[in-house]
């Protein structure tokens, strides 16, 4: 059986996986009790009308195993708006099936079609398969 990985924008039915997620995240950067977000902050934040913020879930046939929060900035420069990458996680046991790849390239899709000026986001210096992850897309 082969591995089927979609993509979708996020709906306020996924605060409590877009929560685990956080918290999957925060464990992984060695700081767990940083996160101070609940299932209704997040609804109130990504979901609400006027939400800021979006996101997207990332699915290997219907179990979901990775997400990504974005939003947009604007670049005076440039005089266009831009898209920014809050967060990438795909969970440890689903590493390797392309879901990362296939959030990064929904995600640059997105800011093409929005026109956007650039697609931004930073990694933690000690992210070492983070930073070898977007070092192999070039």
């Amino acid at each position: 059986m082969t591995n089927t990985i979609d993509i979708r924008d996020a709906q306020a039915s996924d605060a409590k996986t877009i929560l685990h997620f956080i918290n999957e995240l925060a464990i992984y950067e060695k700081e767990p009790q940083a996160v101070k977000t609940n299932e209704q902050a997040i609804l109130d934040t990504l979901f609400s009308e006027g939400a800021t913020a979006h996101s997207i879930i990332c699915f290997d046939g219907d179990e979901p195993i990775g997400f990504a929060v974005y939003f947009y900035n604007y670049s005076t420069w440039l005089g266009k708006n831009g898209l920014y990458l809050e967060d990438l996680y795909v969970s440890p046991d689903s590493r390797g099936k392309g879901a990362g790849r296939a959030i990064m390239k929904h995600l640059a899709n997105q800011a093409l079609n929005k026109n956007c000026g650039r697609f931004e986001w930073v990694v933690l210096d000690w992210n070492k398969p983070a930073i070898d992850f977007y070092d192999s897309m070039g």
